[in-house]
């Protein structure tokens, strides 16, 4: 009974209704889109537009979150939203063409960019700060259900049935999650919402647009270089702009202000970074499975899901791991140790064992998500109440790029390997420099962590109460 739960257990877990379908969503489609890119015929590469333009809509809309939330609702605003990502769901499993799934994914990230940041939002005005860890845990468990079984199922829904079914497969669990956010989650609010900073909104907006579009035309020959560095130009000095128009503000659209908090700025940089490596293997494992090495479907969704198993699997160590050794050194030693292994992941070959791609997937997803949960929790250490709704949309933008980014980055080297040998289809050996690339970009990240103080996030971690523990039975020996 959802009742009987404990506060900080039972808003995590409905909440985790809205991330269980956009993982589930966003993983049956990587294992899809090969399927996919033959269907709408078109290239491999090309396809992976269907996954950068939800991330680009996300990126772009998440920072106006906060702002919605205070304004209309925090409950309706997570109905509303879970309602238009189901939509563009439905209109995803319709389209007939690449721009199709491109435009209905546009619209399904403009749900998802409400969908998750006021989620989270709902859950930190909820709990207290020592219980963040722990409700951090019952908040991604069941969204990491998704995907864990997001792969296999995109798998046996492609190869035996249709690659639509992907997208159809939302409709019951978003009609769950309006249920159950009506019955059980309060409708916060702020009585007196800052006014919305539409000029900030529309600058971010042109700016990371401009960006990540251009970075993902750079190298492709589908526009002139001029224009490629036109669109960079554009980007770059719209978010220059906005940096100006911020500084003036009382209420801007993105707070930068937050970033001068020590735990939040490395959350977000090192963050970022890290994302960014891990970003581009959901695009690039499924095509070196599918495309390099041959696997159906099915197989590849099979040996792909280890990766979310090995996730769901450290949630319950998270956090005795951080009260143990603490944020600063967790951090530190797991950012190089998970970017060394998905280096290695360039080393399979079409002949490598299956168990062994399944031991390193597993064993990568274990320490990755023990680094999002780490880098996810310290980012709000040190945020007090009133700056909750900022905090989260930056956050949440800083996300969602950072994987935007990646799937690009993911890309654009796979296109380099190809041209640079002269062309032709993609093998399997094309893959290795991706992958060494990206896990060098999220091993670098650690020198985000180095700076922060033994003792940071001691409040979330949980440390700072361990630390008390020994110095009263230091104290009083009896413990009495």
């Amino acid at each position: 009974m959802p009742a009987a739960l404990p506060r900080h257990a039972l808003i995590p877990l409905i909440i985790a209704c809205a991330l269980f379908m956009e993982n589930l969503d966003s993983t049956v489609l990587s294992t899809a889109l090969p399927a996919i890119a033959v269907s709408l015929g078109e290239d491999p590469v090309r396809a992976n537009l269907a996954i950068t333009s939800y991330l680009f809509s996300l990126a772009v809309f998440i920072p106006i979150s906060g702002w919605v939330a205070d304004r209309f609702g925090a409950r309706r605003v997570f109905r509303v939203a879970i309602l238009v990502f189901t939509l563009g769901s439905v209109l995803c499993g319709i389209s007939q063409s690449l721009p199709e799934l491109v435009l209905a994914r546009i619209f399904q990230g403009l749900g998802g960019a409400m969908m998750v940041p006021v989620g989270r939002l709902v859950l930190l005005r909820s709990v207290a700060k020592s219980d963040l860890v722990s409700a951090m845990t019952y908040l991604t468990v069941p969204a990491l259900i998704g995907p864990v079984i997001g792969p296999p199922l995109g798998g046996f829904i492609t190869t035996y049935f249709s690659w639509r079914w992907v997208f159809f497969i939302n409709l019951p669990i978003g009609l769950l999650g309006m249920l159950l956010a009506t019955l059980f989650i309060e409708d916060i609010r702020e009585e007196r919402p800052p006014p919305l900073d539409l000029a900030g909104f529309v600058l971010t907006g042109i700016g990371l647009m401009c960006i990540v579009v251009g970075f993902e035309l750079v190298g492709r020959g589908l526009l002139p270089p001029g224009a490629v560095l036109a669109l960079f130009a554009l980007g770059a000095a719209a978010i220059g702009t906005y940096v100006h128009h911020a500084r003036r503000q009382r209420y801007p659209a993105l707070d930068l202000s937050l970033l001068r908090i020590t735990t939040f700025r490395t959350s977000i940089m090192g963050g970022f970074l890290f994302r960014l490596g891990i970003g581009a293997v959901p695009f690039l494992l499924p095509l070196m499975l599918q495309i390099g090495f041959g696997m159906t479907p099915f197989r590849s969704g099979l040996l792909t899901f280890a990766g979310s198993a090995g996730a769901l699997l450290m949630k319950a160590t998270a956090g005795p791991i951080l009260r143990r050794f603490g944020f600063r050194r967790v951090l530190v030693f797991n950012a190089v140790l998970s970017g060394a292994i998905l280096a290695s992941y360039g080393l399979f070959r079409p002949d490598t064992p299956g168990w062994v791609i399944l031991a390193l997937l597993l064993v990568g997803g274990y320490f990755r998500s023990l680094q999002f949960t780490g880098v996810n929790a310290l980012g709000y250490a040190d945020i007090d109440r009133g700056r909750m709704s900022q905090a989260t949309s930056f956050a949440s933008m800083a996300q969602q790029l950072s994987l935007s980014v990646g799937v690009g980055t993911g890309a654009l080297l796979l296109h380099l390997t190809v041209a640079t040998r002269g062309g032709g289809p993609i093998a399997a050996a094309d893959f290795a420099p991706a992958f060494l690339i990206v896990g060098l970009l999220s091993a670098v990240s650690c020198l985000f962590h180095l700076p922060l103080a033994p003792d940071a996030g001691a409040e979330v971690s949980g440390q700072r109460r361990r630390e008390a523990a020994a110095e009263r039975l230091a104290i009083e020996p009896d413990g009495e």
